[in-house]
């Protein structure tokens, strides 16, 4: 077992060193086929059955260039603040991994399709910082490998790996920030807010689903520190393929700690590629990296310069969506949030199924209540995204039953586990389940009575005045209806027949 490393505390960390942020992001494109090819690009299907010759470099094959990956590529790099090049190129970038058919990847290396950009991010407490970013470019994902029969689920100590080639070829477009100073104890949280300023802003676009836990949106994050009053940058760390927010804050800040420890003991820091665990809450060391890696560029001889028709540009520029921060604002005044009950949705990627419920007729509150309590809590237990189990109309269709009295709470869990398992609707799921709310007092009447006689000892105590001992004849009426009556109208008829028995 590897020995852990050393760690500064945090605060010490920051008081000797600066740190200096860096990231980048990868983005997968939702076109419906590859950046290359013709083949399927969707999540999920059946190992290497999403492929063709180009994805698995076969002699003779030949790419042809996704004009609709071209035109996410160049509405992100707008949104993003930057400058779309008036002619860019693909490059094979030359490199060998059992997942890389090729043996290269397709990829831009000089001429980027957009450049120079700067995005806004908005902290918790309302702090901005400006992300300068120094490029977004195309190129393809790689094929995915599954080590087997080892701990850990890595190359190290496997039996075997497999491979699958339906990622291979899946469009991408990898947006590169330049050095980012002045974040100091704020530098975890930058980096998580700056990751889910960019996954809302390409599902604003709608050119990506951008789910990290499937891969759609992962982040690279480099960090190093440099002795304060220093000018010249420490060396930097590369932790590659983090896949949460959280994550994202975590590995940030024990970097910070683990390189201060080491600097403040004499040592140097490797430039490497790291590995975050998220079990161990640690960092591993992956590959050592220089800045001068040979990947040995050219220009891919099989494929023209993109020139993009300047209408085109200003077509998609006319059509970007309100900026993610601005967005945020909004919303947050529209819908009287605290700032804690606004990071909650925040932080649950919550915010599209909120905004939809609301726009179908909820209220603000109970909204977040429903998504950020019991439909986040299935979509854990199911290993699943909130907003793929049930679709925002049907969660205001569901509020809308509870706030007319036809549903308790109680029972509007229940017809919301039916709605996640397929019944229909949730008035359609009351219907077939019988689910309704029973407010006929003739009804309730005959069960409060019921439950009265049952117990004399307590309708004393309530004829004495001790109203406080209703709950155990409401609890009892609610158990006899199974949960359908109306407990507010029960304690009422409950008060009214004692004092009349």
């Amino acid at each position: 077992m590897a020995q852990k490393d050393a760690l500064m505390d945090f605060d010490e960390a920051l008081r000797l060193y600066e740190p200096v942020l860096g990231f980048e992001v990868h983005v997968e494109l939702a076109t419906k086929t590859k950046m290359f090819s013709d083949a399927p690009n969707f999540f999920g299907g059946e190992p290497n059955t999403n492929v063709t010759p180009v994805d698995l470099g076969l002699p003779g094959s030949l790419p042809v260039v996704n004009a609709q990956a071209v035109r996410y590529s160049i509405q992100l790099g707008l949104a993003l603040g930057c400058s779309i090049a008036e002619s860019s190129r693909f490059a094979r970038k030359n490199y060998y991994y059992p997942d890389n058919p090729k043996n290269y990847q397709i990829s831009q290396f000089d001429e980027p399709i957009a450049y120079e950009g700067e995005v806004e991010v908005e902290l918790a407490d309302g702090t901005i910082f400006n992300v300068p970013i120094e490029r977004a470019h195309m190129e393809e994902d790689a094929g995915k490998l599954t080590h087997v029969g080892g701990a850990t689920g890595r190359i190290q100590g496997a039996e075997y790996s497999l491979v699958d080639y339906n990622r291979a070829g899946v469009p991408l477009v990898e947006i590169v920030t330049k050095p980012i100073f002045g974040t100091e104890e704020r530098a975890p949280e930058l980096g998580a807010a700056y990751v889910q300023v960019i996954r809302d802003l390409v599902r604003a676009l709608g050119v990506s689903e951008a789910r990290m836990e499937r891969g759609n949106l992962r982040c690279d994050a480099n960090i190093s520190l440099r002795p304060r009053g220093q000018e010249k940058l420490g060396t930097r760390t590369e932790t590659k393929n983090v896949n949460s927010f959280r994550a994202v804050e975590r590995a940030i800040r024990y970097e910070i700690q683990r390189q201060a420890a080491i600097l403040a003991a004499g040592g140097s820091i490797t430039q490497e590629t790291r590995h975050w665990h998220e079990d161990t809450g640690r960092t591993s060391a992956g590959r050592p990296k220089s800045d001068a890696d040979d990947y040995r560029y050219f220009p891919e001889p099989d494929l023209l310069p993109v020139v993009p028709d300047p209408a085109v540009i200003e077509e998609l520029r006319a059509s970007l969506p309100e900026a993610p921060v601005a967005r945020r604002r909004r919303l947050k005044g529209d819908w009287g949030f605290t700032d804690l009950e606004f990071q909650d949705v925040v932080n649950g990627g919550l915010l599209d199924e909120l905004e939809g419920t609301v726009a179908a007729g909820a209220a603000p509150q109970a909204a977040r209540k429903w998504w950020t309590g019991e439909i986040s809590r299935v979509a854990n237990a199911q290993d699943a995204a909130a907003g793929d189990l049930v679709s925002p109309a049907h969660v205001a269709e569901l509020i809308a039953l509870v706030e007319s009295g036809n549903l308790t709470d109680r029972l509007a869990r229940q017809v919301l586990e039916g709605v996640i398992a397929g019944e229909g609707s949730p008035s359609q799921v009351v219907e077939s389940r019988g689910l309704k709310v029973v407010s006929d007092d003739s009804a309730l009447t005959a069960a409060v009575d019921e439950a009265l006689a049952g117990q004399p000892d307590v309708l004393a105590k309530i004829k004495d005045g001790k109203v406080q001992a209703a709950g155990a004849i409401i609890g009892a009426v609610m158990k006899a209806m199974k949960g359908q009556a109306d407990a507010a109208r029960v304690r009422e008829l409950v008060l009214e027949r004692a004092q009349q028995s």
